[in-house]
């Protein structure tokens, strides 16, 4: 049984619910839609407290930017096969898209000052997308006579 609060965020708050098949639909926004997005990572409700200070939080940024952005709750199920594609690391995160393009992840929970100016900044004409890393992070090379003690 789904949290009251995450249940609450679709009955109440119009958030749509996403997964693997559908998620590419709801990316791509009707005429009349909001071309931005929000995606919620929910993550684990048992193991992080934060998701449900994140589902409240929700819909008071949907309030603040009205006509700006439409929500989607990722499920739980989808949110492995999706987590990479979104650059999520971290659970619960909310992920701002411009169409398929990830432009930013806000993980855990921030102030509100900083949700705003965040995704403000996300919402700005041109903000440049997230790119994936194109290779490891870091990379350790041994010589051939370096000897391990």
């Amino acid at each position: 049984m789904p949290s009251p609060l995450l249940r609450d965020l679709s009955e109440k708050h119009g958030v749509v619910a996403v997964d693997e098949t559908s998620i590419d639909a709801f990316l791509s926004p009707a005429t009349s839609e909001a071309e931005h997005n929000i995606l919620f990572f929910a993550g684990d409700l048992a193991q992080r407290g934060e998701t449900h200070d994140v589902a409240i939080i929700l819909p008071q940024l949907l309030q603040a930017f009205t006509g700006r952005l439409r929500a989607g709750i990722v499920a739980t199920r989808a949110e492995a096969a999706l987590k990479q594609r979104f650059h999520v690391g971290v659970f619960p995160s909310l992920v701002v898209t411009r169409g398929g393009e990830t432009l930013g992840v806000l993980p855990k929970v921030y102030d509100w000052p900083d949700y705003i100016a965040r995704i403000e900044a996300m919402l700005t004409p041109g903000a440049p997308a997230l790119v994936a890393a194109s290779g490891p992070r870091v990379e350790v090379i041994y010589s051939k006579r370096e000897a391990v003690r």
